[in-house]
């Protein structure tokens, strides 16, 4: 049987939720980074013993709370998702654990096995936002997919959806008539 990817897409609000990245190394840099980048207003909370100076600099541009200590489980406290960065197994378990124990979706980074959820390519252009997953087994392949998009998708695609929200707001009938007016009139983007 073919392999596939059963993993469930969804966009968060991240500006409404409370994430936590436990780590302050390259690789907490990098995932905060990916967070910002999509999501600038994203509320975010950092501990670590100590942060990068790139990690602070990127962190000063969003909603960054930084902490300097070690993990301890009153970390978690409302928090919604966490990512788990840190060089040392150990911590990674504790926090996958946790989490686990509290009902928190969590991220033990590059530990598939210990993952929630994992943190895709993703494309923007204006309102249109692409994520892209390769059910974590080639970070590599999502990112080089992410670069294809980025070029082939037009920068001018938000005007496509703002004049197609204007029109369906005009008409009339119940949900499947205009689902099937909208799937008419945009057929020719796939042709």
């Amino acid at each position: 049987m073919e392999e596939r990817n059963n993993l469930y897409p969804i966009f968060l609000k991240t500006k409404e939720l409370e994430v936590l990245i436990v780590g302050g190394g390259f690789v907490a840099e990098e995932k905060l980074r990916f967070l910002l980048k999509s999501s600038p207003d994203a509320k975010v909370t950092m501990v670590a013993p100590f942060f990068r100076d790139e990690t602070v600099a990127i962190a000063q541009k969003g909603k960054v709370n930084m902490v300097i200590d070690s993990y301890n489980e009153t970390y978690l406290k409302e928090k919604h998702l966490v990512i788990a960065t840190t060089d040392v197994p150990e911590v990674n378990m504790q926090v996958y654990k946790d989490c686990r124990s509290q009902n928190t979706l969590v991220n033990v980074a590059d530990n598939p096995p210990y993952c929630d959820f994992y943190m895709g390519g993703i494309v923007t252009k204006g309102n249109v936002k692409m994520a892209i997953s390769t059910n974590g087994k080639s970070p590599t392949t999502a990112k080089r997919l992410r670069q294809f998009f980025e070029e082939v998708i037009p920068e001018d695609i938000n005007q496509l959806v703002q004049n197609l929200n204007s029109y369906r707001k005009t008409i009339k009938g119940n949900f499947e008539q205009k689902v099937e007016t909208l799937n008419k009139l945009t057929e020719s983007l796939v042709k």
